[in-house]
Parts: C-alpha cells; structure tokens; sequence
C-alpha cells in the first residue's frame, strides 16, 4: 500500500500545514513527533528494512524499538505537503537507546529535527504519566511568544493570565502551563529542562521562543496549543488597556468543579 494514504502521514501532513497557515511555523521553526504502533505502520512500510541509522547524543532506551512519525531538521511547514518523502521520516529507536533507524523518508539524506531531545524526553515523561501518550508538537505560536517579553516567566503567573483571559483555559489545561527561562534550542539541556516541566505540564512555554505541547493526539497536542494562543492573543491585546471586568478566581474554580477538572488548586489567590 502507498504510504502517502496512510491515515497517519495524511493527518500529520495537514496538521503541519494548518500550523504554517496560521503563522505558527514560519521558515524551518517548529517539529512534530509522533509514536506509532506497529500494526498503524506495516501496511506502509518495511519495519524490518533500516535505511540508514543516525546516532543519538542522549539516552533514549525507554523508547526502545518505538516508532515514530517526525518532520525533519531544516525543513520547512509549507512543503511538508507537497513533498512529504523529503520533509518527514519514519524512524525506530534502536534496542539501546543508542541511535534511529531510518525506515522511510528524509529522502534528501538529512534527518529528525534538532529537538528531538526534548521531543524524546517529553515522550518519556508523558508515556510515564499516561499510556495513551502519543503526540509532541513545537511551534512560535505568536501571542505565547510575545507575552513572554512583557510578563513574569514563572509557572503560576503565567498559567492564571491564561486561565483568566478565556472561559475554556481552566477546562483545557487545568494543571496549567510551565514555563522556562531562553535556552540555547537543539540542546540536550532545553530537552532536559522541557522534560522536567513536562513532569507536571503538557504545554511548556519556551521564553522569547515558542511552546512545546503533548497530547494522546495531533489534535489534542493542536487543540491545547490552539487554546493557549487564543488566550495569549487577548492578554496581549488588554495589556495596556484598563479592564473594567474579568474571570475570578471564584469562577474558575467553579469552572472547573462543573467540568471536573483535575486542576491547580495551588494556583488560584486563596493559596497565596
């Protein structure tokens, strides 16, 4: 069967072009993994057949013989599309952790994403936090990346702007988001700064660069972004505005009692 009608590589091959479209993934900025099962992928491809084999710089044997979906270093959204062979690639971690095969794709000879650190340790962590883990998304979402000029970088602060800036926040994401300090990217450091967070978090705000975001699908990973951003839009949009209303701290809490979301209570005034 050809790949390019495989479900997988068609909804990712779409997620990547609505996150260009929406200006989230300008030039080369962003990358996307995602874990596939064996039976999703042997219709496709060989799984058997390794093209070529790329050596990690980081531990990834907790991720032993996983395969997955991931858009390439340098590439571009915009051409993801139209060329999907060239701009993604099928890998598998080998038994060590040690190196990826190459199962399918890159076809130029490059290979994954320069994050793929702290995309391998965000799927780690997450796998650790939920089994139904699938999906690790980066972009420069433009509000996110924006606010953090303008706002504190700590995790409490910037999670209530967000919950207090739409409704649906504290529903979405109600054990908020973490943020970091700037990192140099395409580090084993930031990958390791941004598994931490992803301990406790499935958005990590990276500072004056972008966000990571997990989920058990490409459109829930999408839908928490997508959240987040709207929400960052009209912080931004109020910052120098003298708001004459808002969302309490009371009626967050009883937004997310009336949806049952497992929430931070820790991040609401009455813990100060």
């Amino acid at each position: 069967m050809n790949i390019n009608e495989a479900p997988f590589l068609k909804e990712l091959v779409q997620t990547c072009s609505n996150m260009y479209r929406l200006g989230w993934n300008e030039r080369n900025g962003g990358n996307i993994s995602m874990r596939l099962t064996v039976s999703e992928v042997e219709p496709y491809v060989d799984v058997t057949k390794t093209l070529r084999r790329i050596v990690l710089n980081f531990d990834a044997s907790p991720l032993a013989n996983s395969l997955f979906l991931v858009t390439g270093t340098g590439k571009y959204f915009k051409n993801v599309e139209r060329n999907p062979v060239h701009n993604l690639g099928l890998i598998r971690v080998a038994e060590d952790g040690a190196s990826i095969g190459i199962l399918w794709g890159f076809s130029d000879g490059d290979g994954p994403t320069s994050e793929l650190s702290a995309h391998f340790r965000s799927h780690i962590v997450r796998l650790s936090r939920d089994k139904e883990h699938r999906v690790v998304m980066h972009c420069h979402a433009t509000n996110l990346l924006a606010m953090t000029y303008v706002h504190p970088l700590d995790d409490r602060a910037f999670t209530r702007s967000l919950w207090r800036a739409s409704t649906e926040c504290i529903v979405v994401f109600p054990e908020g988001v973490g943020v970091l300090p700037w990192i140099l990217c395409g580090t084993d450091e930031i990958g390791r700064a941004t598994a931490r967070k992803m301990e406790d978090y499935r958005l990590c705000i990276w500072a004056q660069h972008g966000i990571f975001g997990a989920g058990n699908s490409l459109d829930e990973a999408f839908g928490l972004i997508e959240t987040a951003e709207k929400a960052a839009e009209v912080c931004m949009k109020t910052l120098n505005v003298a708001c004459l209303n808002t969302i309490s701290d009371e009626q967050l809490r009883l937004l997310a009692e009336s949806f049952k979301a497992d929430y931070r209570k820790d991040f609401l005034s009455d813990a100060l």
